[in-house]
Order: structure tokens, then C-alpha cells, then sequence
């Protein structure tokens, strides 16, 4: 036995390494500061945690938010020169879209959209961005939160006055290439809801569901539909249109079923499923009983476990049930199981009456199964450190799991089984916790103060004198401890109260110039003046500053 478990310990590495070996990149967008719009008020913090989501799934994520129609063309571009060869490509955008004659836009924060002459001009289409995709990838999935009420599509909807050009409502239908998969936050033509919490419906369900351990894609958009259509009670349906040719699956981490002889059970064995039926009994996330029945296809919880996934299921579509989350409203909606079959019951009263309830069964080291379990409890942020001591430390810690993954555990001693439900979980389970004058940034402490303009910035000129051949330059500066740098000429530094001051050098015509820049930035956004010195002389005018 102790043999076959290695070799499924070393199947699984296999497997996992070759997945996320995988070449996988995204572009994430979120538009919510529209200039001549409503704001909207989730898409922001939906390209934040998309991208969070799309990283701890292994992509490399290109992100933009908040982005006039040149920053939004340089990310399509930066997304591109890393797209060309990937296994997967991914593609989310959550802002204001529109669609004109069938054909789909995505919005910059800066367009006005006043004539049908502009469309081309300060509008993209999302084709621009699938023909790349299609190209360059063999899965392409694409995410569009972008059917939300848009008024600029009324005001070029009136423009048009009697012309044959037709502004619908939402986005239209795409058609899709082989090895692609387009999801709409509701169906074509319809508008979707923005939300009342941090994220929108659709992106909400998305978070939730995409990337579910051993699920593939498809069936994570049937719960994001389900999970959609239950908080908007059916007033919006998430819609696909998929051409992809197999199964695509971005987190594969579901443990493959093993083939053993068809020997007796023994009462150690049975002890061991037993401690597991009751460390997941009270979930309330189905995957905790998909993991049993594959563990155990012929256990003694076989019954119930099916009955358990049918409940939550019924629950999910119907929503019948108020206050999702609140874990006691969901087991209360859950069967209420309490019979032990006949031949396990002397082994529960053996078992959970014993303080090493739970306890390793021999077919794992003691010493090596605390060690495992300390490792996964600190990649899900439960606890700081592995010593392989399974102190009190690490009993808060379990304990700690479990509360946030709804289960209700037997013992607070480590187990095989607890360990394989613990290495399905797909990310950080706790929050993260920072000390004194710390704070929690990217997914990790750093010094509260300069660290809160840490990032890449997006710093646009605007001339209001003569500046010779432009009226608008942007360029992106990297700020790191309150020092700005770039590679074209701009250094300065941002001080703890938000105030800027920045230079730019050049050369023009053989003389050396340059510009003074200064304001202030609040939170994600910032403005001020420059003017120039040098070869730049009488040139000045406004700065916007905002975090990419």
C-alpha cells in the first residue's frame, strides 16, 4: 500500500508540473471613470481581482484600468507580444460596450461617441483583440462584462437620426473560431446588472466558480449562470458561445482515481473514510462530495453524498434559500443526515471517542503527514510557518480553515484525507493579516506610507501653449518607495502626502531640454501642471496621473 500511494504522489506532481507548465496569458481590463459617462462602480475592482484569480491560476496577466483610448491600445499591444505561441489565452473586460450594425466595441474612459465619424476613432472593436487571440493560441477564452446600460450608445443612437446604422442594446451575438469559448454577462442584446457589492454579478460568480480543482471551463460557466440567475432572481442570464474541441480545465488538480485489487476492507481503512465523511458532512460547497465519491466510489456514504450534491444543486438554480453565505441558512437548506450504516458504527464509537480521532493509519508518516499539512495550510495563508510540530499553533490554524471553508471536522488532527481536501483548495483561504504600521498589498505586508503609490503609473501631458507637433504625450513611470523612474528620461519622487514632483529630459534639435512636473495624487488618480525648460521652453500645461 505504502508503495502504491507514492507512486500516485509522484503521478500527481506529474501531472500538476505539466499542467501549469503550460504557457497562459490574460488581458484584463476594467474601465469605471468614464469622462463623459455615468462612472461605474465595480469595473475597477473587477480587473483587480480578475487578474489576483487569473495569476494564482498560472497566467501571466497584462492589466489595465481606467483606460483613455492609447493605454487601452498599448495593453492590447503588450498583450499581444506575449500572447504568440500560449496554450491559452484569456481575454476579461468589464466597463461600457456597445454594438453597432452586430459589431461589438469596448469603451475608453475618454470617448464621447457624439457622431457616427467617432466610433472608428475613439471606440475598438473586440474583434480587433479575438482575431490576435486566434492567431497566436490554441484555447482562447474571452470574459465581456460589458453589457451594462450604456448612455453613449443613446447619444450616438441620436446622431444617427434616420441613417441605416443600427445601435443595439448590450452586445450582439460573436461568432467564435475553433478553439474558443466567448461568456456574456447576460444574453445578447440584454443589459446587465451592476451590483450592489464590490464586484458585479457576473464578475462575482466568476471569482467564485472559474478554476473550480479538476472541473473543466464548461461546467464552471453552468454555475457562474447558476450562481448569476439566483442573485439577480432571473433577471439576468449568463450566456457562451463555445467552439472549443475537448475539455479545458485551468486548475487540474483533482486526484485521479487508482486502480487496487478488490480486497477486503479493512477496519483501518474503513476508520479512515469515516473520519473523512465526517470532516465534510456539514460542507456546503458540492466539490467537497464529488472529492468523496471519487475517493470512495464504492463507499459507505455513496447514498448520501449523491443526495447531499442534489440538494445544494436544487438550492443553487431555484434560490429558494436567502443569504447565500450565512453558513447556518445553507446547512439548514442541506438534508440533515445522521445515520451511520450498521457495520461502521463500532468503528465511529472506537474512533471518535479516541483523543488521535483522525490520526495518521500508517499508510503515511506521522512525521511526513504533519509536515504536508503544515505546508498546505501555509500556501492557503492559515499558518506562518512549518516546524513539523503539530502544536497548538497548528490546531488554530486547521481550525481556522474550516470555519472558512463551511466544514465541520471530527478531530484537529492531521489526516491523508484532510490533506487531499486541503491541497484542492485553489488559493489563499485566510485573509492575510499584517502587524503594526503594516498593510496588505498585491497579497502581501509592506511598510504602511510611500508603499501606497507603489506601482506602474500612467502620467499624460496636456499642452494649453504652443508644444510644437503634439497637444497630448503619455507615457508609463514606475513608482517604488515614493522614487519615480522610467526609460525615457522622467525621475522624481511622490512624498507621503500624495505630492509629485517630477522631471523629464531630452534632447531636441541638438539642444537639451526638458519639463518640470508637479501635483498631487489622491488614492488611484492625480493631477497637476508642468512646464517646460531648455529646448522646451514655452511649452506648459496639465497633468492626469492614474495607476495601470
Amino acid at each position: 500500500m505504502h508503495y502504491i500511494r507514492a507512486a500516485v504522489v509522484l503521478l500527481l506532481l506529474f501531472l500538476s508540473s505539466h499542467a501549469w507548465a503550460e504557457k497562459r496569458v490574460a488581458l484584463v481590463i476594467g474601465n469605471s471613470a468614464y469622462q463623459h459617462a455615468p462612472q461605474l462602480a465595480n469595473p475597477q475592482n473587477d480587473a483587480r481581482d480578475m487578474a489576483s484569480k487569473l495569476t494564482g491560476l498560472g497566467f501571466v496577466v497584462v492589466t489595465g484600468r481606467d483606460l483613455e483610448l492609447t493605454g487601452m491600445r498599448r495593453a492590447i499591444r503588450d498583450f499581444v507580444g506575449k500572447v504568440e505561441g500560449a496554450d491559452v489565452a484569456l481575454f476579461f473586460y468589464a466597463g461600457h460596450g456597445l454594438q453597432v450594425n452586430g459589431g461589438n466595441y469596448i469603451i475608453p474612459i475618454d470617448a464621447q461617441l457624439k457622431s457616427n465619424n467617432d466610433l472608428d476613432f475613439e471606440a475598438l472593436p473586440i474583434e480587433l483583440v479575438l482575431s490576435a487571440m486566434e492567431r497566436n493560441a490554441r484555447v482562447n477564452l474571452v470574459f465581456l462584462d460589458a453589457c451594462r446600460d450604456n448612455p453613449l450608445a443613446a447619444t450616438l443612437a441620436r446622431s444617427l437620426g434616420t441613417r441605416s446604422m443600427v445601435v443595439g442594446r448590450g452586445l450582439a451575438k460573436l461568432d467564435t473560431g475553433v478553439g474558443s469559448l466567448i461568456a456574456f454577462a447576460t444574453q445578447p442584446g440584454n443589459v446587465a446588472l451592476d451590483g450592489v457589492g464590490r464586484n458585479s454579478p457576473f464578475t462575482t460568480a466568476l471569482l467564485e466558480h472559474l478554476g473550480t480543482p479538476g472541473q473543466s471551463i464548461t461546467d464552471d460557466l453552468i454555475a457562474v449562470r447558476r450562481a448569476v440567475l439566483q442573485v439577480t432572481e432571473g433577471k439576468q442570464i449568463p450566456w457562451d458561445s463555445s467552439s472549443l474541441t475537448g475539455p479545458v480545465v485551468l486548475n487540474p488538480s483533482k486526484v485521479p482515481e487508482v486502480a487496487t485489487s478488490p480486497a477486503v476492507t479493512s477496519d483501518t481503512d474503513r476508520s479512515v473514510e469515516l473520519a473523512y465523511w465526517n470532516s465534510i458532512k456539514d460542507a456546503t460547497q458540492k466539490n467537497f462530495f464529488e472529492a468523496y465519491l471519487q475517493q470512495y466510489p464504492s463507499g459507505a456514504f455513496v447514498t448520501l453524498a449523491k443526495l447531499k450534491i442534489a440538494a445544494i444543486e436544487a438550492r443553487e438554480t431555484e434560490g429558494q434559500t436567502a443569504g447565500l453565505g450565512q453558513t447556518d441558512r445553507n446547512r439548514a437548506a442541506l438534508p440533515q443526515v445522521t445515520g451511520i450504516p450498521p457495520e461502521l458504527a463500532t468503528i465511529e464509537q472506537t474512533t471518535s471517542g479516541s483523543p488521535e480521532a483522525g490520526a495518521a493509519t500508517g499508510q503515511m508518516d506521522a512525521g511526513e503527514l504533519r509536515l504536508a499539512t503544515q505546508r498546505e495550510l501555509v500556501r492557503v495563508g492559515c499558518l506562518e510557518q512549518v516546524d513539523g510540530k503539530w502544536g497548538n499553533g497548528s490546531r488554530k490554524a486547521l481550525q481556522a480553515y474550516a470555519e472558512r471553508s463551511g466544514l465541520k471536522l471530527a478531530s484537529l488532527t492531521p489526516t491523508e484525507e484532510l490533506l487531499n481536501g486541503l491541497k484542492a483548495a485553489g488559493g489563499r483561504v485566510c485573509p492575510l493579516v499584517c502587524g503594526s504600521g503594516m498593510e496588505v498589498r498585491d497579497n502581501r505586508c509592506v511598510a504602511a506610507g510611500l508603499s501606497v503609490f507603489d506601482g506602474m503609473w500612467k502620467i499624460t501631458r496636456h499642452a494649453t501653449t504652443d508644444c510644437g507637433d503634439w497637444r497630448e504625450l503619455s507615457t508609463s513611470v514606475l513608482v517604488r518607495n515614493g522614487a519615480v523612474s522610467s526609460a525615457s528620461g522622467f525621475s522624481g519622487k511622490i512624498a507621503s502626502n500624495g505630492s509629485v514632483s517630477i522631471s523629464h529630459t531630452f534632447v531636441h534639435k541638438g539642444r537639451k531640454g526638458g519639463n518640470i512636473l508637479t501635483g498631487m495624487i489622491k488614492g488611484d488618480k492625480g493631477k497637476g501642471r508642468f512646464k517646460g525648460t531648455g529646448a522646451g521652453s514655452g511649452c506648459s500645461g496639465t497633468i492626469t496621473m492614474s495607476r495601470m
